[in-house]
């Protein structure tokens, strides 16, 4: 079932919202530390700590104004939730830097297994708001599987090998500029395959 319409600006702020903050956070945190509890925690996992409520807290109010989240929603708050929550509490950014690596891999592996039944659980999730052939959902499928891989090695690769600052901007700016792209060169595709609904007969 489809959830309520919203105004888009408000949907947009709730799903962006809490990355844009982590991202000034970090930015005005990041040179300094924090005495909490007789430890010390530099300005990366402090902006975490804020930010795993912060997420929690839109989803929540997305979901009260709309009445739907969708499933890619619901594991990203809990893997936010969970990964966020190990950084924190053992004081180690790397599980936090992990949690897109095991966001991608959960959606690509769960669309992979989807194709190995010869399934596409794609279709199942986006059908109502983008119908397209069959074969059309099979191709995106595929497509949308090998890069939602390639996003969680690529991240694999930037934070193991490169400073904080800069695994910052790719997850803020990159990984949303990739998945933009993404789409975008998928407009043949979605042409190609589109089913014409009955508003489109009649225009």
């Amino acid at each position: 079932m489809a959830g309520k319409q919203i105004n888009p600006m408000l949907k947009m702020a709730l799903e962006l919202g809490p990355i844009l903050l982590f991202f000034v956070g970090y930015l005005r945190l990041r040179d300094e530390s924090f005495l909490i509890g007789g430890t010390e925690y530099d300005g990366f996992i402090v902006v975490t700590a804020a930010f795993v409520p912060l997420i929690a807290l839109t989803s929540f109010i997305l979901w009260r104004l709309t009445g739907h989240l969708s499933k890619m929603q619901i594991a990203t708050v809990v893997l936010v939730t969970v990964f966020g929550g190990l950084s924190v509490w053992l004081n180690d950014d790397r599980f936090f830097k992990m949690k897109p690596t095991m966001i991608y891999l959960l959606f690509g592996g769960a669309l992979g297994l989807g194709l190995l039944r010869g399934q596409s659980y794609l279709k199942f999730v986006m059908e109502e708001v983008l119908p397209l052939e069959d074969e059309g959902w099979m191709l995106l499928t595929k497509r949308l599987t090998g890069f939602f891989i390639g996003l969680a090695v690529l991240n694999e690769v930037i934070w193991r090998t490169q400073s904080t600052d800069t695994w910052v901007y790719f997850k803020t700016f990159g990984l949303t500029a990739a998945v933009f792209l993404f789409f975008m060169t998928q407009a043949g595709l979605l042409t190609k395959y589109a089913i014409e609904t009955e508003g489109d007969d009649a225009a």
